[in-house]
């Protein structure tokens, strides 16, 4: 069987938990979450990163650094993202106002965004699907001419750019992904990106359960005390080890991820050039992390039937999100803006192939040969 995942692993990870084990400091920001942190921040040009113990928690952490939210407020997102991304913001009572994707890019369609504003809106929230770009100077424009925050949710993202800026760093605040289905991974864990240093103080005392700890530990105080809300959202930091081993080698596994995603494009053009399928779009001044390989069927139906016969030939392949509005509780804390002409559509179409550090390309050519015999 050729799975859809297999979670990366760098051969130095198990080396970095065990001096953590031996230093007896595996508990949250120790050596190896600054690390990563440092890593991060250099790699991405983002004024402050801080690790978390998921891309939910990262997504929750922004939203809590977001004053002007309240309950009945609302926030602008896609309805075909996964259901942190709301999840986050319901949490502070405010209304998901879901709009659709462009089929394209299966991202936010930037030019709907704006009829969905209202006097309630206090946020954007872009999904950078598949680690490719949203259109961002136009969501940042309607954000800043309705004074609004832009919360990137990168969490597919990482090492990907949009017209030379990193993913993640463009917004207000950016979340990051290191779930053992992401990129790089850390089991589970994630990271907040924070463009303006004036939020970082706000951020670490947030993080630490509402205390002024972080600074406690930097020696800039002589006790630490409860501040403000809070809640705990540091990885343990030989997870951070884990992480840290691959970051190391970060440049190795995209190019390795890359080659892969574009054998897969080179194999399928021909079904794509004959109208049996749909390539995934990248457009132009998006640089992408192959983060996943996915093709378009005719329907549903055309999916399902394909997604059995790569089973038969031993291949796990799947689908993604139901559309968030669609769900209970989407129907019960959030609203549908506009006209569902793609999100429900688009989505059923979409079926992803298996995609990961150290898959060969022999089973790329395996699963590109299964995907032709079925059409033929």
């Amino acid at each position: 069987m050729i799975n859809f995942n297999v979670p990366p692993y760098a051969e130095k990870a198990m080396d970095y938990i065990q001096e953590c084990v031996r230093n007896q400091k595996i508990c949250g920001d120790g050596f190896y979450t600054k690390k990563c942190n440092e890593w991060i921040e250099k790699k991405t040009g983002t004024a402050k990163c801080l690790l978390t113990t998921s891309c939910t928690h990262a997504t929750e952490l922004a939203a809590l650094l977001l004053p002007d939210i309240r309950p009945g407020d609302e926030v602008i997102m896609p309805a075909f993202t996964f259901v942190s991304t709301a999840d986050a913001f319901v949490l502070r009572g405010a209304v998901p106002v879901f709009v659709d994707i462009r089929p394209d890019t299966m991202n936010l369609d930037e030019k709907l965004i704006e009829a969905a504003v209202t006097p309630r809106t206090r946020a954007i929230v872009p999904v950078h699907y598949a680690g490719v770009a949203c259109e961002m100077d136009t969501i940042m424009d309607i954000a800043a001419r309705h004074h609004l925050a832009v919360i990137e949710d990168a969490a597919q993202g990482i090492m990907s750019a949009y017209k030379g800026r990193a993913l993640g760093t463009i917004g207000d605040f950016g979340c990051f992904s290191f779930h053992e289905t992401k990129n790089y991974s850390m089991g589970e864990g994630g990271a907040l990106l924070i463009r303006d240093e004036k939020h970082v103080e706000d951020a670490e005392i947030i993080r630490e359960k509402g205390t002024n700890r972080s600074k406690y530990y930097r020696g800039q105080i002589d006790k630490y005390t409860w501040i403000n809300y809070g809640s705990s959202y540091l990885p343990s930091d030989m997870n951070a080890a884990y992480l840290y081993a691959q970051l190391e080698i970060a440049e190795e596994i995209n190019s390795a991820r890359l080659a892969l995603w574009s054998r897969y494009y080179e194999n399928l053009q021909g079904l794509a050039a004959a109208g049996k399928i749909e390539l995934p779009t990248v457009p132009e001044g998006c640089v992408h992390n192959a983060h996943m390989f996915y093709i378009k069927t005719a329907d549903i139906e055309e999916r399902t039937a394909l997604k059995a016969y790569l089973a038969e030939k031993e291949v796990l392949a799947v689908f993604h999100y139901i559309p968030l509005h669609t769900a209970p509780a989407g129907k019960k804390f959030g609203r549908f803006h506009g006209e569902d002409r793609y999100t429900t559509k688009e989505s059923e179409r979409l079926l992803r192939l298996p995609m990961y550090y150290g898959l060969k390309e022999e089973q790329v050519d395996y699963i590109c040969d299964a995907v032709k015999a079925f059409y033929a």
